[in-house]
């Protein structure tokens, strides 16, 4: 696992972004990380990452995060039939990435409702403590014919412990 500079010092690189208000049976889980590598076709000819690829990198995180806390994408399409659409995405950029850096996507649930999952990123320079873009996306979970569903109590369950976990650390 990857420290990043100002961890050593027990300190938490705070986001600009304002949190989702929580309502009433929402949480939020604990920030995971993920690293890559900025590749070549990931950048412009001046070797600055192009804005969009942001949005991949969140999927990574996203995807990640989802590993991380015990289930993947794929099963919850295949065995329950429900996917995460995209309703609504945002970036802040802050600095740029460039060609060949070492970058750290972290991600995190921002806030559990019945059928809509919020997910905060952030996107750090591993090296530093540059921070490069934040960013949200909203989830609606919907069936395989994009009707909107209930997000199932097993899942809501792993992200009531994930956040537990988080909450008795602090």
């Amino acid at each position: 696992m990857l420290v990043l500079p100002w961890r050593f010092a027990g300190i938490e690189q705070p986001s600009t972004l304002e949190p989702t208000l929580m309502m009433n049976g929402e949480f939020e889980t604990d920030w995971t990380s993920t690293t890559l590598r900025v590749r070549y076709a990931e950048t412009d000819q001046m070797g600055i990452v192009y804005y969009a690829n942001f949005f991949v990198w969140f999927e990574i995180g996203r995807t990640d995060l989802c590993r991380q806390l015990g289930f993947t994408y794929e099963e919850m399409e295949r065995q329950d039939g429900l996917y995460l659409m995209v309703a609504e995405t945002r970036c802040r950029y802050k600095a740029p990435a460039h060609y060949d850096e070492e970058i750290v996507v972290r991600t995190r649930l921002r806030s559990v409702r019945k059928r809509v999952l919020v997910f905060a990123y952030e996107v750090y320079r591993a090296l530093d403590p540059m921070l490069l873009a934040e960013g949200e996306t909203i989830h609606v979970i919907t069936d395989r014919d994009g009707r909107p569903r209930a997000l199932p109590e097993k899942y809501r369950e792993l992200f009531r412990v994930h956040s537990k976990a988080v909450s008795s650390r602090q």
